[in-house]
């Protein structure tokens, strides 16, 4: 990681998208944005670019809301409550409000961020860095702050390689050998190669730095623009390239490896994807590491006791294997493996979980056994219920993914209860 400037975070307003639906994720996300869905056992999505930006120095912070917002924004006034005015700090929530002449809704990225002009003006900040509130990831930003100011950027990009095959999902660069972008294509058919690999592709983050004042005028000027979709993907960023202002920043300069050796960072955007990064996390040694103080995921403090395992006979014992267990679980006389549970789960005797992720306040009741599952918030599986053994039975009830990950709702459960009554 490169060396970090000690003040460009003291002047810089984050400023994160985060009202988008996630409707990759399906059911996970019909009550609540995609921000807002539960990671890592204690944590939510949102979280981490939340911390980046603390971690960063970063100390004045904007969040940008639309869907479903209520479970995004009752979790950041629990924890993100800790901004003191009189220190020149701020964490702001901003509701799509209808704020504009023609009263609509956000259309796009980067009307979101035009619909609140003079509020950013009141921030009185030199930079704005733009992020996505949806990806899981530690970066320090003030390397790439850095990196901006000293290029001279009209615009800064984060970026980072992928597999050539799954660009198509990204916003894809193509630059010189010394960083400046040539061309950039929003999610195109055929992906740009890199300069260095034709099998690799260098894809947008997501994560945009400029200054606010040039932001400003670039804004308004879309605004204008009856044929803009106002989105920074499709419309801004094309315009700027053309300009020739737009520098590439790599996340290998500014991914905080914080103990491993491995840059993380994860689009967890589908079910599958979900579900793997949340399972990577039992690993011996992770590639997120979520046990150093140095660059801490922070998050709200829930005043729960510590997990419990209990039974311990022949016939039934509470046991968690290559698991992670949150505060306030309770396994009783059941057996977890390669799993996952969130804050106060209770999974009862002769149960088992295998390769599961179990959101808060789940309960599993006795001689359940459920493999490859996904299941939601406050979710009750009913006793016996066997889901991840017969693909085709699990998919008249449930959400059944092509690599057969299953994702369990109370509605599904619902739905399935119905039938047999």
């Amino acid at each position: 990681m490169a060396r970090r400037s000690s003040s460009l975070g003291r002047e810089t307003l984050a400023f994160v998208l985060a009202g988008g639906r996630g409707s990759r994720i399906r059911e996970m996300t019909d009550n609540r944005c995609k921000p807002a869905v539960h990671f890592g056992g204690k944590m939510r999505i949102i979280d981490f670019a939340l911390s980046n930006a603390v971690n960063s120095n970063i100390r004045k912070i904007a969040l940008a809301t639309q869907y479903k917002s209520h479970s995004l924004i009752r979790h950041c006034h629990s924890t993100w409550n800790f901004m003191q005015r009189d220190r020149d700090e701020v964490f702001d929530i901003l509701p799509a409000s209808q704020r504009t002449v023609d009263g609509s809704w956000y259309k796009g990225t980067a009307d979101a961020v035009y619909q609140n002009l003079d509020i950013i003006d009141d921030y009185d900040v030199k930079y704005v860095l733009i992020l996505a509130g949806d990806h899981i990831y530690k970066m320090d930003y003030e390397v790439m702050l850095q990196q901006h100011v000293e290029t001279g950027a009209g615009m800064t990009i984060g970026c980072l390689t992928v597999d050539r095959n799954a660009a198509s999902a990204f916003g894809v660069l193509d630059v010189d050998d010394q960083g400046w972008v040539r061309q950039f294509d929003e999610k195109p058919l055929d992906p740009m190669p890199t300069l260095e690999d034709d099998s690799k592709s260098l894809v947008s983050m997501g994560i945009y730095v400029f200054e606010w004042k040039s932001l400003r005028e670039i804004l308004i000027a879309d605004a204008n623009d009856e044929t803009s979709g106002h989105d920074f993907g499709n419309d801004i960023i094309p315009r700027m390239v053309n300009d020739g202002r737009v520098s590439a920043h790599r996340f290998s300069d500014s991914c905080v490896l914080d103990g491993v050796t491995t840059e993380y960072w994860r689009d967890v955007g589908t079910l599958d994807a979900y579900w793997q990064a949340n399972i990577d996390l039992t690993d011996f040694t992770p590639e997120l590491n979520l046990y150093s103080n140095r660059w801490p995921i922070w998050t709200v403090n829930t005043n729960a006791p510590p997990a419990k395992f209990i039974h311990d006979s022949d016939d039934r014992r509470g046991v968690a294997l290559s698991s992670l267990i949150s505060h306030g679980c309770i396994i009783s006389g059941a057996e977890v493996r390669r799993s996952l549970l969130s804050l106060g789960v209770h999974v009862n005797s002769f149960a088992s979980l295998d390769q599961c992720v179990v959101n808060p306040e789940a309960k599993i009741q006795r001689f359940a056994k459920l493999r490859r599952t996904i299941v939601d918030r406050g979710v009750e599986i009913p006793k016996g219920l066997m889901v991840g053994y017969d693909p085709d039975e699990d998919r008249r009830w449930f959400r059944v993914t092509d690599n057969g990950i299953t994702l369990i709702t109370q509605e599904m459960l619902a739905t399935r209860a119905q039938y047999w009554s």
